[in-house]
């Protein structure tokens, strides 16, 4: 389990409401991060109901369920299926859903994460940064297939096209991955209000100035503002120290 870390919400400076959503474990055990669409109510209503539905399979199952794998795979697909049935229920709220990304420790200094859309997990380590998930969008297809070079992503008409989200009843099969978390390693999830806005070096620049979670969490916040902030940002970085518990989420 986790000790340091520290989430922040921001609706931006252009959108007059936030359909993200996050939740951090108290006992640092998983962290998630949500990114609703469909509409105003339809897309805060999607990213909550993700992170409720999650949190409450993640707790009911955390000692029930010993493997992480099948925890994240029932969180997740409950999470998706609690979204269709308020579609169901309400069809006002028929195309709403919602990006996932969730990372999940034990006590063994282990790791798990999955997720769906295009919500990010990176780590941090030795100065550099990586991106963990892989987007589930159009152009991020495109690149993996040679029809698009790497550098033309940023700025492509397509890009918050999503192939996969929460909210449909199509949802591919769930890759849980699991990695170590090595002393001094940083997680970041984050929405795409934040990569939008930064580019992956200027992450690192930010992560590499911090001193801690929060000063982190709040410097990407404030720069993603700064290079316009025309979505809701959402970040969340998580130091896994083990040691005495600070939390910073507001």
């Amino acid at each position: 389990m986790v000790t340091g870390w520290c989430g922040l919400t921001d609706t931006g400076l252009v959108r007059d409401h936030n359909e993200d959503a996050y939740y951090i474990d108290p006992a640092g055990r998983y962290f998630i991060v949500a990114d609703g669409m469909g509409g105003h109510a339809g897309g805060e209503m999607a990213s909550q109901l993700a992170v409720l539905e999650t949190r409450h399979t993640l707790d009911h199952l955390w000692d029930a369920e010993p493997d992480p794998i099948e925890r994240l795979h029932q969180a997740i697909y409950r999470a998706n299926g609690r979204i269709l049935e308020t579609q169901r229920r309400y069809p006002a709220m028929a195309d709403m859903g919602t990006t996932l990304v969730v990372l999940l420790f034990d006590t063994q200094h282990r790791a798990w994460f999955a997720h769906v859309g295009d919500s990010r997990l990176y780590r941090w380590q030795a100065q550099h940064l990586q991106q963990l998930t892989t987007d589930h969008t159009w152009v991020a297809q495109a690149v993996s297939r040679g029809l698009l070079e790497a550098d033309q992503v940023r700025w492509h008409p397509w890009r918050h096209l999503l192939t996969q989200c929460l909210g449909r009843p199509d949802l591919e099969a769930i890759k849980v991955q699991a990695l170590d978390a090595a002393p001094g390693d940083w997680f970041l999830l984050c929405s795409d209000g934040l990569t939008e806005e930064l580019t992956d070096e200027d992450i690192a620049h930010l992560l590499t100035t911090a001193l801690t979670p929060e000063e982190a969490s709040q410097s990407l916040v404030d720069a993603a503002r700064s290079q316009g902030g025309r979505d809701n940002i959402t970040v969340l970085v998580v130091a896994p120290t083990w040691s005495t518990p600070e939390d910073c989420s507001l």
